[in-house]
This record gives structure tokens, sequence and C-alpha cells, in this order.
């Protein structure tokens, strides 16, 4: 099944292939290293064997939520593997799963129920927390890696035993009479329970996504009763309140994206795919409304999201320090999960101008070059100040300025690995007679549209630079609307069609063209991208003075490698000409930018913390300083990195 077909949907997996760019090398990478780690991963911290119910296990003395969480890991990494496994043959890899999939056969409980630590170690306590246990959590996204794992094999097992978990969910969790009224502190099954409803056509799992999203927030709170039932008082919670989890009130009455931003992230996706599939007027109202709120006073430059590591999540409109920043890699994959089907909701470029920010910039620094280390929090500056051999968790330090193998609580990794396997399904959305065509790399990609069937190869070398090639191959000719996006960073642009210029002004974001396609025709789509000094909303203190480096989706940062320490002391001056050239040795050949600043620092110091300006004489040094895309930073040696730098 596929949404209401009015409604834009996603270009499936198996209709597109990425044929190389920067999005065929970092799948590459996927493939070859880092679902292999991730892998390795999952063995040594016992994941795995968490699901061979013949070890006996007792309740940890420490990290009990996080032995609570395991079964999430494993659902993204199939979920990952799917993907890789949907495009390239690996009976290594598809032997992993399937042995997998023999032991959570297995582990399965006779009435459907399906989860290691409440199986294994508390099994009297299954259901007594939604609010901070994350039992429905886990389901989802074991889900969502089953219904890949389906789709890409054709082995419908895994499938089979989840949606029998699912059965027993609908059966505990609903608005009858004998049914549990509750929903997961942690949305995300939501976004599963739509997946399988679209996989199977079966509505009571959409219905369920439904409800759980309406039920949400409602007096007297769930979460509050089910509190009491433990002998707890409600008052007692930990996180204070429930806009920690979206719950505070019916998500028709929230006006401001608030609390835990992986929460909330994955929150409004399901409240757009639950909006896409009703047409409910208020639903999509609030969507909007939420969207606005989150774009225009609380997202990084970066599309990062979540300033705070107390609450991983948000505090008030502007509030986006650096150093600090949490902006956790979990955080811009729900955005842009969220702002795909946004578009589809709304199809406007503005959302895919945010799902694009997100995508180069936060989640691709999410992992290293050699794709086997990993960021959890994503701050816009680093000035370290630990030990760079002494270990720490960088869940616990937004100063850290090395990615680690793994996490104590490793949901961004695995995360990270199904968005870069899963990257095809982001360049297209279709209706039955519109291709919309979003994001720009090399990549074949084939269409079912009513007129007939047709194909598009993209050539380019974007992001490094804005030329784009499309070329078209249709059996027989094909009437249909192609629209292509014209991004918002983009101030001018060139169209030509089978080499005559095109001139078409845009419609929401995208130039379109109405025609009979034919055989062979051919579009050459050129992107100006100059090297743009950002600056932000004059409310936000941090950024006060400073400017940080776009060019095109990229936003650039410098490091102590390229430019020395000290990095705060950096200007560039207003009239410094900014050139961005290709470095072949770097990364494997990338944009970098490079212009003259000028070190503002006394040539000596007295080794007083403070004195006056006359007897320090702070001098000003011409220096050449060296930009790189922020996805790269971390990647050499280790020091300090700022994304926002002094303009003079």
């Amino acid at each position: 099944m596929t949404p209401r077909r009015e409604h834009p949907v996603a270009l499936p997996l198996e209709n597109i292939d990425i044929t190389g760019g920067l999005w065929g090398e970092r799948q590459t990478i996927n493939r070859d290293r880092t679902i292999p780690a991730i892998y390795r991963q999952l063995k040594a911290t016992g994941r795995i064997d968490a699901w061979d119910l013949s070890r006996k296990r007792e309740r940890p003395k420490r990290h009990t939520v996080i032995y609570m969480f395991f079964d999430s890991d494993t659902g993204k990494w199939v979920e990952a593997a799917a993907y890789s496994l949907a495009k390239h043959a690996d009976p290594v890899l598809e032997k992993q799963v399937d042995d997998l999939v023999s032991m959570v056969q297995k582990a399965q409980q006779p009435d459907g129920y399906l989860n290691t630590y409440f199986t294994n170690v508390e099994p009297d306590k299954r259901w007594t927390n939604l609010r901070d246990w994350h039992e429905l959590y886990n389901a989802g996204h074991l889900l969502e890696g089953a219904v890949a794992y389906s789709k890409a094999t054709g082995k419908p097992a895994l499938q089979d035993i989840l949606t029998r978990y699912i059965d027993h969910i609908a059966e505990r969790f609903g608005p009858d009479e004998g049914q549990r009224h509750g929903y997961c502190g942690h949305p995300e099954i939501e976004l599963a329970l739509v997946r399988l409803y679209y996989a199977t056509g079966e509505r009571r799992y959409f219905d369920l996504a439904k409800y759980f999203i309406d039920e949400r927030g409602k007096q007297p709170s769930y979460f509050d009763m089910e509190a009491r039932e433990r002998g707890e008082d409600p008052a007692d919670f930990w996180a204070e309140t429930y806009r920690y989890c979206q719950a505070h009130q019916p998500i028709r009455e929230q006006q401001t994206a608030t609390g835990h931003s992986v929460r909330a992230g994955y929150l409004y996706a399901g409240v757009a795919d639950i909006a896409i599939e009703t047409g409910d007027a208020a639903l999509t109202e609030t969507a909007k409304r939420l969207w606005d709120d989150l774009t225009t006073h609380q997202m990084y430059i970066t599309g990062g999201l979540g300033p705070a590591r107390s609450n991983e999540g948000f505090t008030f409109a502007y509030d986006l320090p650096n150093e600090t920043a949490y902006a956790e890699t979990c955080a811009s994959i729900s955005l842009a999960f969220w702002a795909q089907r946004m578009f589809h909701l709304d199809p406007d470029g503005r959302y895919i101008d945010v799902m694009e920010r997100a995508l180069y910039n936060t989640i691709l620094a999410g992992c290293s070059w050699d794709g086997e280390h990993f960021f959890y929090a994503n701050p816009l500056a680093s000035y370290p100040n630990v030990n760079p051999h002494e270990p720490f968790s960088g869940i616990t330090s937004a100063r850290h300025f090395r990615r680690e193998e793994w996490f104590l609580c490793p949901c961004c990794p695995p995360n990270y690995s199904r968005v870069v396997g899963s990257i095809g399904t982001y360049l297209y959305s279709t209706t039955a007679d519109t291709i919309y065509t979003h994001l720009y790399n090399d990549s074949r990609a084939h269409f079912a549209l009513s007129g007939g069937e047709v194909q598009i190869a993209q050539q380019t070398n974007y992001p490094w630079d804005g030329e784009i090639r499309l070329s078209i191959q249709a059996a027989q000719p094909t009437a249909f609307d192609l629209a292509l996006r014209i991004p918002g960073w983009c101030r001018s642009y060139r169209l030509s069609l089978n080499g005559a210029p095109f001139e078409t002004a845009p419609s929401q974001g995208y130039v379109h063209i109405r025609r009979q396609w034919r055989e062979g025709d051919q579009i050459a789509l050129t992107l100006d991208m100059p090297v743009e000094r950002m600056m932000a909303h004059p409310q936000v203190r941090e950024d006060a003075g400073r400017i940080a480096l776009q060019r095109g989706p990229v936003v650039y940062c410098l490091e102590e490698v390229d430019n020395g320490a000290n990095l705060a002391n950096l200007t560039i001056p207003h009239s410094s000409a900014l050139t961005a050239v290709m470095d072949p040795d770097l990364f494997g050949g990338v944009s970098v930018i490079t212009g003259e600043a000028v070190r503002i620092e006394p040539p000596t110091w007295s080794g007083d913390l403070y004195q006056p300006i006359d007897r320090a004489a702070p001098a000003a040094v011409p220096v050449t300083f060296r930009a790189i895309p922020y996805f790269f930073w971390a990647n050499r040696q280790p020091g300090e990195m700022r994304v926002w730098i002094r303009e003079g």
C-alpha cells in the first residue's frame, strides 16, 4: 500500500541506485565497515546474546535502563543490514541476520510478548512503566527492521514474529473497555505501525498508531496512573515535567517543540504520518505550527537539535550555545524523517531545505570518515579539556573532540547506518504524474507513473559544485511534470532542456517542467554556489558578532590542525575574499574554503588572569585560514574546532 495518492510518496528503495558521489562513498563505507563494526559491538556488549533465553541473567547492578534499550539497537542494525542487502548481496551479513531471527523466534513468549530484558530479568514488571522503560519503543525499532528485512530479502519470518507481538500490544492497549489507555514515553512505535500498515494493508495497525498519537497527553495522565500503581508519587518523576516526553497536553494543543529532542522528532513525524493518511486539518495545522517553532527558534545552523544535556533536548527560543551544544545525532535523524513527511503532507521545498541541512551536516558528522567511530553529541565548538588518552563517554560530554567506537547508550551508530543505507529514498517523491527531485547525487531511478514508466539518471559532483545533469529514458513518449528543487540557499540558477535555455520561476521551491518526455531528453541545472557569510538571529546571543561559512548545503568549520590553537581569537574581516577550492588529498577530495583572517591576541601576557588592555596591547597578525566541511571535523589530529567565527 501507499499513502493517500493525492499526497506525494517517497520513491521506494528498490527503485533507485546510488551510483557514486558523496553518498555513494558513504554507502560503500557503511556496507564494508560501519554495519560490521556495529555488529561486533552488539556481540561484544551482549545485545545479540540477550536473545538466547537459555542463558540465565540477573538484574544488572548498574545501567539497568540501558539494558532495557538493548532490543532497539538490534532492530536498527537489522534495518541497516536490510537496506544494504537490498542493493548488495552479502551471504555473511544475511546469515548473521537469519541467525538472529532464529534466536528472536525462540525468545518470543506464548502470548506474543517479545522483550529481552523483561523476559530474562523482570518478567513480573512487563508493561508497568511505559513512561520510562521503552517497551513500545523497542517494539517499534524491531518492527521497522523486520519490515525492511522482509522487503529486502523476501523472508517474512521476522515480520511475522513482530506482527504477532504487535497484535499482543493491540490487545492490551487501546480505547476499549478492558484495555490500558497508555502510550510510550519515547515515541517511535507510531512510525513503525504506519509502516506495517503500508506493508500489510491491515488498517488496524494504522488505527493503533493514530490512537497512540491521539491519547498522548490526555488527562488524567496515564503516566500518573501507572506511577501510583507502582506505589510511586507521580510528583517524584525524575524529569519533573511531562514536557520532557511531549505528554504534558494533547498534541493538538501543543504550541512549541519541547522536551527530549529525539522523542519530539519521532512524535512529530508520527503526527505527520497520521495527518497524511487521514487529512485531519487540526493535526496538519499542529504539525506546521510545531515545525515553524522548531525551525525558526530552536535549530542549529547544522540542523542540530537540542542545546541541553540535562534533558537531551530543547530549552527556550534562541538558546543555541555552541561549545555545550548537545545536538544528538539521533535528533537530526528524527528531524530528517519529519521533514520528509512534512513535504508529503504539504509539498513545499522549505521542508527539504531543512532535511538537506540535517543530512549534510549533523547526520554525516555522526560517523567518522573510516566508518567505525561515532559522535553522540555534535557541538559547534570544541575546546578540548580532557586527556585524549583517558576514556570517557560521548553521551556525558559535549566538549569531546574524538569519536568513540561505541557508547553506553549506543542509539546513534545504528540510526546513522540505517539512514545512509536508505538515502536513496530521500532523493525523489512522486505523485501519479509528478516527479519531485529533492536531492542531487549520482544515481539511477525508475518511476512508474500514470502515463508510463521512465528512468532518470543523475550526474553531478554535488555538494562540491552545483552542476547537475539529468538524462531521461522512456520506452515511449510519456507526459509528466518534472519538479526540480531550487534550494533555499541558492540565489541564482540556470536551467536548460536539450541544450536550450529553459525559463521558469520556482514555485514553493521547485521549478516545474511539464511536457511529453522522450528517450534521451537532457536537463542541465546549475545552482550557483558561492561561499556565504551566514549570521544568526540577533537574539541568538552566543553568535553575536560572529559568522558561519556555508557553501551550498554544507556548513564549514575551522580546526586547530589547519589554523592553530585559540580559534576564538581569529577574526575574518568584512573585506576578506573567500575562495572555495577542491583539495584532492583531503578525505578523497572535498571542497575547502580559504581566505585572509586576522589573529587578535597580545604578543605577551604577564601571567595574571586579567590586566588592563593598554598593558596587553593586542596585536592583529594577518593569517590565512582554511575551513573544512563541518561533517569532516575530528577525523585528523585532536584539537579545537569552531563553526561560528568572529567578524570584524
